[in-house]
């Protein structure tokens, strides 16, 4: 497998709509009830793609079940990060660790070895990752930090799940479809319970057309890189996903109005250019 050009820019589209939603998340005042809310649409949205498509193929099924329960842990400390930190500190972190586990697990869960120079591209995103989320800034965000990188472990598990999962499934499309209607009603329902009912529905009623964007773009943005994992290899793919972090820190800095520092620069750079060498490798 190689990652052909058109698929690598398509997983750069999905990067952008990834760092779309998060910033959406972000710049809500209920952050909970805005990733229950998006996770509720996203369920809605794939009910006619799984009735065009029709399902996963029975062996795809133990990934999408245990994808589904991974995923749960993933939105609820994609909440927690969120509300404890800035989107341009947690997102790169979450993100930008990720990819290193990933590729750690490659050559074990899909017999893909990485060549040096991509071992040289997830050096330069750990080190990308240093310089963003342990700057003297992230010591007084502990929890925030600690959160983001409790969640790149579980972004590293639903990634290697999924890859297992859509390659076995004989059908991307149905796949992707199971897996945001499996998501959907388990993080909503554990959000109800907390909120109520009419809390969710006062939030819809302010929030819909973001929610409705927002879903849009997750539905979109984990498709695209669900499918490509069919195509090329998963380690490439997730890095490469992962220039969503340039994606949200300039909308970070220009839409939520957070600081694009120096060392922010410099660890997105860092980051990029192993995401890079991880393509050409």
């Amino acid at each position: 497998m190689i990652l052909s050009w058109p698929v690598a820019l398509a997983v750069l589209f999905g990067a952008l709509l990834h760092a779309g939603w998060n910033a959406l998340v972000k710049s809500s005042a209920d952050k909970a009830l805005d990733t229950a809310l998006i996770n509720l649409l996203g369920g809605a949205m794939c009910l006619p793609l799984l009735g065009l498509a029709g399902g996963p193929a029975a062996a795809a099924w133990p990934w999408l079940l245990a994808s589904a329960a991974v995923h749960i842990g993933y939105f609820s400390l994609l909440v927690s990060a969120y509300r404890h930190g800035e989107l341009s500190l947690t997102y790169p972190l979450m993100r930008g660790a990720a990819p290193l586990l990933v590729a750690l697990a490659s050559f074990t869960a899909f017999g893909e070895a990485l060549s040096p120079l991509a071992w040289a591209g997830v050096l330069a995103v750990c080190g990308g990752v240093l310089v963003l989320g342990f700057a003297r800034h992230s010591l007084e965000s502990g929890r925030a930090v600690a959160f983001a990188l409790a969640n790149a472990v579980v972004i590293a598990s639903y990634t290697v799940l999924d890859a297992h999962g859509v390659r076995a499934s004989g059908n991307a499309v149905g796949y992707v479809a199971c897996v945001f209607l499996l998501n959907a009603l388990p993080f909503g329902a554990i959000v109800l319970a907390r909120n109520g009912w009419t809390a969710l529905r006062a939030h819809a009623g302010r929030r819909a057309h973001y929610a409705l964007a927002g879903a849009a773009a997750s539905v979109g943005s984990y498709g695209i890189a669900l499918w490509a994992m069919t195509l090329a290899p998963v380690a490439t793919v997730a890095a490469l996903r992962e220039t969503s972090v340039l994606f949200a820190a300039l909308l970070g800095g220009w839409q939520l109005r957070e600081r694009f520092t120096a060392r922010r620069a410099l660890g997105t750079a860092a980051i990029l250019a192993g995401v890079a060498a991880l393509r050409l490798g």
